[in-house]
């Protein structure tokens, strides 16, 4: 199994997983265009997807859908609260009903509609979700499995949850959000009070500092590669992110040493291949 983050951030998010036989987009928060586009860096086409994964209606991970359907054949699997949502929720506040309606049309006859309690398998490569603290109205996390390996993508969560720690527990790879710095949060002129309030909540989205402290008191240590997500343009920095990670691997008790390598996601281009 290999995997790329074909881009991440408040501009849009989209993540490939494959094997040898099957190719899974998990949401489509790009525009069509770009995910065509990056597909195509990576080596793929829009023929090439056997299925789309939705994990909650915010437009950063599902506001290119729409128009992506037009280029491929292959089925949405997304729960039935998150796609009622999606016809109506929107940046800035609700549809007409021509925007409501073309995309009803859009996902008619196209998806499959899944559950956090309920694992579900696309090809050859099993799926686990799971609920994850985010101000959406049922967004997901997800575990990807196949012939052993094990991946875990969650972005946009407040929090770290019992139910997610364990689910963390034994894989080989981590796709994981680190938003912002607090500091720079607080700092960031941009941002209103409220914005800030709701970013910084246990449903807003996970902070450098928290996943430190996860790295170094709670991570198990089993995954190769941990490649941190939706990382803040304004509320954050790389460098400093990577940094504040790598920082907190040290800090680990000295029992538990990691040889676990942190890398970096882009909203402008895909990662390398990570390859299992």
């Amino acid at each position: 199994m290999k995997f790329t983050v074909l881009g991440s951030g408040s501009t849009g998010n989209a993540v490939l997983i494959s094997t040898e036989t099957t190719n899974v987009l998990i949401d489509a928060g790009l525009s069509a265009r770009e995910i065509v586009r990056r597909l195509a860096l990576v080596g793929l086409t829009c023929d090439n997807l056997d299925a789309i994964v939705i994990t909650h209606e915010h437009s950063d991970h599902i506001g290119g859908l729409r128009a992506l359907l037009k280029s491929v054949r292959c089925r949405v699997y997304v729960s039935k609260v998150t796609e009622d949502a999606y016809y109506w929720t929107r940046a800035g506040g609700t549809n007409g009903d021509s925007e409501a309606t073309k995309r009803r049309n859009a996902l008619k006859d196209r998806t499959v509609a899944i559950e956090s309690s309920q694992d579900f398998r696309v090809g050859d490569i099993d799926f686990e979700p799971f609920s994850v603290p985010h101000d959406a109205v049922d967004n997901f996390g997800f575990i990807a499995k196949h012939d052993g390996v094990k991946l875990a993508a969650l972005t946009d969560f407040g929090c770290f949850t019992q139910l997610m720690r364990e689910k963390l527990n034994g894989c080989d790879a981590i796709v994981i959000e680190s938003n912002h710095s607090r500091d720079m949060l607080r700092l960031c002129s941009v941002y209103t009070w409220s914005l800030k309030q709701r970013i910084a909540s246990r449903h807003g989205h996970l902070s450098n500092e928290d996943l430190a402290d996860w790295l170094t008191n709670e991570f198990d240590g089993s995954a190769r590669d941990i490649v941190l997500a939706h990382l803040s343009q304004r509320a954050n920095e790389p460098h400093l992110a990577r940094l504040t990670a790598e920082t907190a691997l040290m800090m680990r008790p000295p029992l538990f040493p990691v040889e676990t390598k942190i890398s970096l996601t882009s909203h402008k281009e895909p990662t390398a291949w990570f390859q299992y």
